[in-house]
């Protein structure tokens, strides 16, 4: 038995970050000839929610790069990784001594979420708290507001490229947490680092979903580094022609760009040979 397993944005999801009307018609015959597939992101529930509605996405989601995988039968999750306090304290240690403000990202009890901040130095952090209200429809509030009950599932930093690389280089010294890193779309001149524990990853996720779900063959679908882990589990590994370079190469194949071409879904039509 087959599961599929799709990255989101830059894969799934066309250039305005939505499923097209050719991909949902082609998940619709997937889920007729009862082909299992789901979601593997590095967003958290409630920023994929609005992507995902609409369509039945029946299985366990994995969510924040594998921080969590989300059960929509009993609507909580079923398996969690977060940050430890020790953990928590060195990332902490790491952003700050470079002039950068650290986003805690929570898990709250009856699995509300909130972002909880120290206090900001920047224009661009600023900004990057209007947006998270905006894009994420989830509450921001300085750190000391932050409750005692709340589980941290990530942290994340906008800067300087030379902070946020060293705040990287930091954390790769550190066994029990990875980072990704990259150009932000804040502004020029920006990076982003996203810091979870070791154990968040998307791979880890996809084999607990193997074993849970009994299926003798995995197909992943991605296009950034968050992906490779799962790649590196997946019997087999497909990357858009807009994936990162180390992706493609990792891919068992690489397909069309996906932003407007709906890479992903003309695969599959071909390969289950899925309804025109």
């Amino acid at each position: 038995m087959d599961l599929l397993v799709f990255d989101l944005d830059g894969t799934l999801l066309n250039g305005a970050a939505k499923i097209s009307a050719y991909t949902r018609e082609t998940l619709d015959h997937l889920s007729r000839q009862n082909i299992l597939y789901t979601v593997a992101t590095g967003r958290m529930l409630h920023g994929a929610r609005e992507v995902l509605q609409g369509h039945p996405f029946a299985l366990p989601q994995i969510f924040k790069n594998g921080v969590v995988i989300w059960d929509p039968d009993t609507r909580d999750y079923t398996h969690q990784n977060f940050l430890t306090l020790t953990e928590i304290q060195h990332v902490l240690e790491a952003t700050m001594a470079q002039g950068v403000t650290p986003f805690l990202f929570t898990v709250e009890p009856h699995n509300k979420h909130g972002i909880y901040h120290p206090p900001l130095q920047t224009d661009a952090e600023r900004q990057l708290v209007e947006d998270f209200r905006k894009r994420s429809h989830v509450n921001v509030h300085p750190a000391a507001q932050m409750p005692a009950t709340a589980d941290i599932s990530n942290i994340s930093a906008l800067g300087a490229p030379a902070a946020i690389n060293t705040i990287d280089a930091m954390i790769s010294r550190e066994p029990q947490l990875v980072a990704y890193s990259g150009r932000a779309l804040e502004g020029e001149g920006l990076n982003w680092i996203d810091i979870h524990h070791i154990q968040a990853s998307k791979g880890n996720a996809v084999e607990v979903l193997r074993a849970e779900l009994n299926v003798s063959n995995v197909i992943c679908f991605g296009d950034s580094d968050n992906d490779l882990s799962m790649f590196a589990v997946a019997d087999e590994a497909y990357a858009p022609a807009n994936a990162k370079t180390e992706v493609k190469a990792a891919a068992t194949g690489v397909l069309e760009h996906n932003n407007d071409d709906d890479a992903v879904a003309r695969y599959l039509r071909i390969r289950f040979r899925l309804a025109e």
